[in-house]
């Protein structure tokens, strides 16, 4: 391991440390509560609640976000509740929206629900052009913001993070399997995903006791398919999930890892997989800029030191990322765009970035030298605002469809029944195109 890539570089901040150059960015481009992404557009003192539905941790509350909102609007208070399962969160949602009730002022929505939304349920969520959101469109990527539009023009969502990728790993479990532990050199090792398997079956070779390579296979394969721009619909919005040649790739590369053992055979955000950060079933996880606030989170102090972060094999890619809506049916719909006009102004996408390990959507906050140059101490120094910088310049413009997000979790479903079940992976692909049409059809 090169000791002179431990030495943070003068271009490099810890998190903690850039996180109050954040602070300090947010407070000198707000003379005004409302110069700051807004947030002052409702002269009213009227005493407010509003609520916020989210799925998983978006990490407004952890940040301090909120708090800092209030403080500046007095009459305002905010109300998170969080489903961490989307799965679950995503099916209540569209119940409540199905009956007009039980909705929050503000809703989350996951990047993969993001075009069902927009092309069947636009007119239950408020047009947030109508509220001047237009002139926000610049300081968004483009990708970002089209896909919250409709054909007609309306935008329902402003964007909160990206997911650009990159492999977590553990420097510790990789020592004891006599593997180097560089990032460098550890991404070099696996430039490609078959490189990346090649890796697994070293480590397999002397693997710690109960651990393994990866965490799971679906991890893997949501990972590839991130990284291509066609997936399961072609841009006449047709479904191709059965017959694109980088579908079939990633889930033979997933079958690969399962055949070899590599994987732990977790299934993502169940309690076995959270309890695997803390206790080390895993070496390695597709890791996408959420997923370094989540593995803080669940591996705890003990971790600290023991991560590292390298490269994605075939680098970009993109998993994850989502967007705040306004239901029609809030009450407080101006309020409610004030909020997340503020939450998703650059200076807080920064400081998500810095606090919380959220990558902007926002191509302004991406800018800024805070966010490129932020290093982590959990994540031993590692480079992080670089990683995922880099990977976020090669992020694929992604064709989506209504049914992405259910369609994905198909997958992952027909994944784990190779990987926890036994079945065999003609079974497994046949069962879950099978499962794919009876619920897109």
């Amino acid at each position: 391991m090169s000791t002179a890539r431990r030495k943070p570089h003068r271009l490099f901040r810890p998190l903690t440390l850039v996180a109050t150059i954040a602070a300090v960015v947010a407070a000198a481009g707000c003379g005004s509560s409302s110069d700051s992404g807004g947030g002052g557009g409702s002269a009213s003192n009227e005493k407010v609640t509003l609520t916020v539905g989210l799925f998983g941790t978006f990490g407004y509350k952890e940040a301090g976000l909120y708090d800092e909102y209030m403080k500046l609007h007095p009459n305002i208070t905010i109300k998170e509740s969080s489903v961490e399962q989307e799965q679950e969160y995503y099916q209540a949602l569209q119940t409540h929206l199905a009956a007009g009730s039980g909705l929050d002022d503000i809703q989350g929505i996951e990047v993969g629900r993001i075009a069902e939304v927009v092309q069947t349920e636009s007119d239950k969520f408020v047009n947030l052009n109508d509220m001047g959101a237009g002139g926000l469109k610049s300081t968004f990527f483009p990708w970002k913001w089209q896909a919250a539009t409709t054909s007609g023009g309306a935008t329902i969502g402003l964007g909160t993070d990206t997911g650009p990728l990159a492999i977590c790993y553990r420097t510790d479990l990789f020592k004891k399997a006599g593997l180097p532990t560089d990032p460098e050199q550890v991404g070099q090792q696996w430039s490609t995903w078959q490189g990346y398997l090649d890796v697994g079956k070293q480590y397999m070779q002397n693997a710690p006791a109960k651990t393994a390579f990866m965490d799971s296979a679906s991890g893997m394969y949501n990972a590839i398919i991130g990284q291509s721009p066609t997936q399961y619909y072609d841009q006449s919005g047709n479904p191709i999930y059965e017959t694109n040649p980088a579908v079939k790739d990633a889930w033979n590369l997933a079958m690969q890892a399962i055949s070899a053992n590599e994987t732990a055979a977790l299934k993502q955000f169940d309690p076995a997989w959270n309890e695997g950060f803390a206790n080390g079933a895993f070496a390695t996880i597709a890791c996408p800029a959420w997923m370094i606030g989540y593995i803080k989170g669940q591996a705890g102090d003990s971790g600290s030191g023991k991560w590292d972060v390298a490269r994605i094999p075939g680098d970009g890619g993109n998993w994850g990322g989502s967007y705040l809506a306004i239901p029609a049916a809030s009450p407080h719909q101006q309020q409610a765009y004030d909020l997340i006009k503020w939450l998703t102004a650059p200076a807080q996408q920064v400081e998500m970035w810095t606090k919380a390990q959220h990558f902007p959507s926002s191509s302004t906050a991406s800018a800024e030298p805070a966010v490129e140059d932020a290093t982590d101490p959990y994540f031993s120094n590692a480079p992080l605002g670089q990683v995922f910088k880099t990977s976020a310049d090669n992020l694929p413009v992604v064709t989506l469809g209504p049914k992405d997000g259910l369609i994905k979790d198909t997958f992952s479903n027909g994944i784990l029944l190779v990987e926890q079940q036994g079945q065999s992976p003609q079974t497994a692909w046949d069962k879950t195109m099978a499962d794919i049409k009876s619920a897109i059809e």
